[in-house]
């Protein structure tokens, strides 16, 4: 199975068969779950996401049409879109009540600068207007170029590179003055 294609798998899960089911959500679901992590800043609640959009994926299958768009990318985007409606719905908890990402690391400091320095992005991803958070995290975190921005959030190029732009500048005046604390002793830390 690892050799066929999404689309295939698609297909062939449409036509009843468990096993490409099985593999195509073990090759997706960390992707998404990736995604919704970044976007929500919240495992659990990117958990439900992931769930929520690869049922989206099972329940289009018979009527996916090959060719027209890549999974991947209908996939980016509804789990987007599922993140944004629960942003939309948590508007009125403070930022402070964010969990912290865990990261594994060597020692104990290296966890805790880390893990600063993570926060410090969450934050200052958070507090971006939804649609430049979204293609920083698609553009910088996930590593998709800016054609498949734009299909995913029905945008042009350029707008896609004007909100990465708008997007970027705004961290960095957010995250400037936090060099010192985030553990940053020069311009190439």
């Amino acid at each position: 199975m690892d050799e066929r294609s999404d689309e295939e798998l698609l297909a062939l899960y449409a036509a009843g068969d468990a096993a490409a089911a099985r593999a195509l959500t073990l090759r997706l679901v960390p992707g998404v779950f990736a995604h919704a992590s970044r976007l929500l800043s919240d495992a659990t609640e990117a958990e439900d996401v992931a769930q929520e959009a690869m049922l989206k994926l099972w329940r289009i299958a018979p009527d996916w049409r090959a060719g027209e768009a890549r999974i991947t990318t209908w996939l980016y985007r509804v789990t987007a879109n599922l993140c944004i409606d629960r942003i939309r719905r948590r508007r009125g908890s403070p930022l402070d009540d964010a969990p912290e990402v865990a990261d594994e690391a060597p020692s104990a400091e290296a966890r805790m600068l880390s893990g600063d320095r993570a926060a410090a992005l969450h934050a200052a991803l958070a507090d971006l207007p939804e649609r430049q958070r979204q293609a920083v995290v698609l553009r910088h975190l996930e590593g998709l170029g800016n054609p498949e921005i734009a299909r995913i959030m029905d945008i042009g190029p350029r707008a896609v590179e004007s909100l990465v732009a708008r997007g970027k500048r705004a961290l960095e005046e957010r995250l400037l003055g936090r060099r010192a604390d985030l553990g940053y002793t020069d311009d190439r830390s």
